[in-house]
């Protein structure tokens, strides 16, 4: 079965290339599911209901998120009951929200994913390596195919994450960083990774930011508010190939794709 994971989706010029270029891969490719990291699909920071039933609707069936995921207030509403949408399983206990989700897939296969966030350079949360063996033993009484969103900082966590995690899961895909790696591999247990899967959004920029704000900040060290930048939007992530008899990944393929300019 086929997997497709969608990197950081960052304000307007994100989610217009998942509604132009999403129907496109899902036909061309032949998706059975479809996951995307949306924590800062409003505005470049933060998720509204809103928003997240506008992903929900064009065929997203799962959104991550991160550090993020709470800078729109209005989110809080709906945290607790959208089981498709996931914050950091390593949050402490009592936070609202989900970290962990499993869903049938249109091949008819349960899929399990597994939100984490990483500690270095990032807030201090639980420990995200026990928090996986934690989750991955509760989602293994429905599936075997297991898919981690690592969201962090560090690529050595990331890295270490995949390791630990090889042969316990289908894949290890990392987000936060925006920018796309060329790491991917198939790990020597079967399990597929990536430090990177890469930002949908607007490639003329910092990361989704618009560069000369992020110019000013640098050059004078003042505080600045961020706006996501909205031209030259594109799509990135991975499509991962899943044995649902085996749980293990038989291929992991990055992707970019941009909005062409009559989209745009």
């Amino acid at each position: 079965m086929k997997v497709l994971f969608i990197g950081d989706i960052v304000g307007k010029a994100g989610r217009r290339a998942v509604r132009q270029l999403l129907p496109r891969i899902k036909r061309e490719r032949e998706i059975d599911l479809t996951v995307a990291n949306g924590e800062n699909a409003a505005g470049g920071t933060g998720i509204t209901p809103k928003i997240a039933d506008e992903l929900f609707s064009q065929g997203i069936d799962i959104i991550t998120s991160g550090n993020h995921l709470w800078d729109k207030k209005e989110i809080m509403s709906i945290v607790d009951r959208e089981r498709r949408l996931l914050r950091p399983a390593n949050y402490p206990s009592g936070v609202p929200g989900f970290g962990s989700v499993v869903v049938e897939s249109s091949s008819g296969s349960k899929v399990g994913v597994i939100n984490l966030a990483g500690r270095v350079f990032m807030s201090t949360l639980e420990c995200p390596f026990r928090t996986a063996e934690m989750e991955i033993k509760k989602l293994r009484a429905e599936t075997f195919l297991i898919i981690v969103d690592m969201h962090a900082e560090a690529t050595s966590e990331k890295i270490a994450m995949g390791w630990f995690l090889d042969g316990k899961v289908s894949a290890v895909v990392g987000t936060h960083t925006h920018v796309q790696t060329a790491d991917e591999r198939l790990l020597p247990q079967g399990t597929a990774y990536i430090s990177d899967i890469g930002m949908t959004g607007s490639m003329d920029s910092v990361i989704g930011v618009k560069t000369d704000i992020i110019l000013h900040r640098f050059l004078t060290q003042l505080p600045v508010r961020f706006e996501a930048a909205g031209e030259d939007a594109q799509l990135a992530g991975v499509i991962l190939d899943l044995d649902p008899a085996t749980g293990k990944a038989t291929s992991i393929e990055r992707i970019q794709m941009k909005l062409e300019p009559e989209y745009e």
